[in-house]
């Protein structure tokens, strides 16, 4: 059940109308040039097409899936091209946000980890306020005194440890990427079978 309600994130389903004229067979040799491509092997069983990729290149057009079926249906209505499609790269999108928001927390708690306790911090601010020590040869040769730290600089010095920015950035970028992926293959890979059947 869990893995059903998860299977959304990087499988792909859709159907496809077909001309109420169009049989099973052809429908299917129109579609095979689809997977005639380096890396792509294909299998026919009656009205079902099985595929899978591996190490497919870059010009496939269906390069973002690893595998899918393909099958033709009857219905009242007319013949419908059912699919379902998976992808590990669309999973990978998805999976790559938590990792970085993982990476975003740790760089946190280490920040916090390593700072030093209220107390030894107050005692150190104390010592830093106090005026410095002169040299006697300094002041032999009239010399100012050092200067105290500015709060300015207390406060660049506080800001410096591990920062999570990087970390939300490219949780941010791979995000993105997921949800332009989800959408825009979903419609890409509908279009390019629509395209096949019609020609």
């Amino acid at each position: 059940m869990t893995a059903r309600f998860l299977e959304w994130i990087w499988h792909v389903k859709g159907s496809l109308a077909l001309t109420a004229d169009q049989s099973a067979d052809e429908a299917l040799t129109k579609l095979g040039p689809l997977f005639n491509q380096s890396g792509t092997s294909y299998e026919r069983r009656g009205d079902t097409l099985t595929f899978s990729k591996k190490d497919q290149a870059a010009q496939d057009k269906m390069s973002i899936f690893d595998g899918g079926v393909l099958k033709i249906e009857r219905e009242p209505a007319g013949p419908v091209l059912r699919y379902h499609l998976t992808s590990r790269a669309l999973l990978f999108c998805f999976l790559a946000p938590l990792l970085f928001l993982s990476f975003a927390g740790l760089t946190i708690a280490a920040g916090k980890f390593s700072k030093p306790p209220a107390e030894e911090t107050a005692k150190k601010e104390d010592k830093k306020d106090k005026a410095l020590p002169q040299h006697w040869i300094d002041k032999a040769l009239g010399a100012p005194a050092p200067e105290k730290p500015k709060k300015d600089d207390k406060k660049k010095d506080e800001g410096k440890g591990p920062k999570p920015t990087a970390a939300y950035v490219f949780a941010g970028l791979f995000a993105a990427l997921y949800v332009v992926g989800r959408i825009l293959e979903g419609r890409l890979v509908k279009s390019l079978f629509r395209k096949s059947l019609l020609s």
